[in-house]
């Protein structure tokens, strides 16, 4: 797993006082000190608080959204739900989250998505998917820790990019995207298992020695 970035409720609170002026501002010191100056803080403590800048701005940003996921599904019975619908649901939660912010995460993704932010980029999104699977309650720790992690990087990869454009209030065209997705998913897995099967039918048993 890979290591969060630092925690501490000055440094949450301060971003979320800096998110209603990223639109205008981006994802820059002008926006954390406008951040900082609403709240009461110090705006001269913008870079004590976030030496990093805008880097580090972006890396609590994707991770405090990872953590309030993490708690809406704590707090939600999911006892009724099989694995593939508690990842719908955790993927849905952090959407939902993310709706107040979205020209955050929309300039947000413009960022990460220059070379030198790539490594970032991919911190983030191991991070996050790592965090959906773990709210859906998922312990594998076999190869299949690795395969359901890089699947689900390509399935909440282009869930969100669809969200961005997607204009309705409730994120339904997004999640019925996503229900397409995880249904192409599960065709293919059930298609490669059927596969297998056929070919450990058709290969002789082993000769004993």
């Amino acid at each position: 797993m890979i290591a969060p970035p630092e925690r501490s409720p000055e440094r949450d609170a301060a971003l979320t006082a800096t998110l209603p002026y990223v639109a205008e501002y981006g994802w820059t010191l002008r926006a954390l000190r406008a951040g900082l100056r609403d709240s009461g803080a110090d705006p001269q403590d913008a870079e004590l608080l976030f030496p990093g800048g805008t880097a580090d701005l972006l890396e609590l940003f994707i991770d405090l959204e990872d953590r309030q996921m993490a708690a809406a599904m704590a707090a939600r019975d999911l006892s009724g739900l099989h694995l593939a619908g508690r990842v719908r649901l955790a993927v849905a939660l952090r959407l939902e989250a993310a709706r107040p912010h979205r020209a955050a995460v929309r300039r947000a993704l413009a960022l990460l998505a220059l070379p030198r932010h790539a490594g970032l980029a991919a911190r983030s999104l191991a991070r996050t998917v790592d965090a959906i699977w773990h709210a859906a309650g998922d312990r594998s720790a076999d190869f299949a820790w690795y395969t359901k992690r890089f699947i689900l990087a390509a399935i909440y990869g282009s869930t969100l990019l669809f969200w961005l454009r997607d204009n309705g209030p409730d994120d339904a065209a997004t999640l019925a995207f996503l229900d397409r997705r995880l249904a192409d998913h599960a065709r293919f897995h059930q298609a490669q298992r059927r596969c297998r099967e056929r070919v450990s039918r058709c290969l002789p048993g082993e000769v004993p020695a």
